[in-house]
Parts: structure tokens; sequence; C-alpha cells
């Protein structure tokens, strides 16, 4: 098995206002969270909602998780190399082609802005931009073999 490396790093001061950011935004019901989210990306890019399931309450709750295991490791993300592999396998099952991650992660972006309000800022911005990429270029790298 090929082992992926993260494609760049975030700085310690990236890590930790993207920390920041999360402590908030988590404690925002995962219901609200899920709905914005999904419903972004299912208004830019309709095609992407039959690959879910009709009821979506499983799958907010799915996102979140994974989006504060994610955070809640950025330290440590040689940890969840694996993790990363099997999530990027199974969205390969489920449809997702490596195009598909730059709408995922305008809707991801679009939440966090909506959802952190005036925390939000052009710093916190460009921090999450970089989490992303790194992450969905790992997610790439793990099925382009």
């Amino acid at each position: 098995m090929k082992v992926y490396i993260f494609i760049g790093m975030l700085t310690e001061h990236e890590m930790t206002i993207i920390k920041k950011s999360w402590s908030t935004f988590r404690h925002i019901d995962p219901l609200v969270v899920g709905d914005a989210f999904y419903s972004k990306l299912f208004f830019d890019k309709p095609a992407l909602r039959k690959m879910f399931p009709r009821e979506m309450d499983a799958q907010y709750k799915k996102l979140l998780d994974m989006l504060n295991t994610i955070v809640m490791r950025l330290d440590r993300l040689d940890e969840l190399t694996e993790e990363i592999i099997a999530m990027a396998k199974r969205h390969e099952g489920y449809g997702a082609k490596p195009e598909h991650y730059e709408s995922v992660g305008e809707a991801l972006l679009w939440t966090l802005k909506a959802g952190l309000g005036s925390e939000w800022n052009e710093e916190l911005k460009n921090a999450w931009i970089k989490c992303y990429g790194i992450l969905s270029n790992a997610m790439i790298g793990a099925t382009a073999e």
C-alpha cells in the first residue's frame, strides 16, 4: 500500500486559529450546519445530490464528526493517514471525482463563514483554505493509483 504524504503543512498559528474557530463552530447544531453545507453544495452542483441518501440527518452528523476529528488532530495529521485513505476510497465508491473536491471546499468555506459571522476574516479564511487543500489533495492522491 502506498502511503500518502500530506502536501504542505499548516503553521502553528494556522492550526491555532482553525482550532479556535472550530471551538466556536462545533457548538452549532449539526443539523443546522449539515443542512447549510449540503444546501449550498447541492445548489451549486445539483448533480451531486444523487450521490447522497434521501434522508440526510445521519450524513450531517458524519460531516461534523469527520471535521471534528480532523481539526482536533491538525498537529498530528499523519495519525489520520489510514482514515483519510479509507475515506477517499469510500467517496470514490460513491462516485466522487477529483473535480468535486473544489465544490465541497467552496461549500465548506461558505458554511464556516456563515456560522462564524464576525469571527471570520481573511486570515482565517486562508488558513481553512490551506487546511482543506492539504486534505483534499491527500484524498485525491489516495484514489489516483
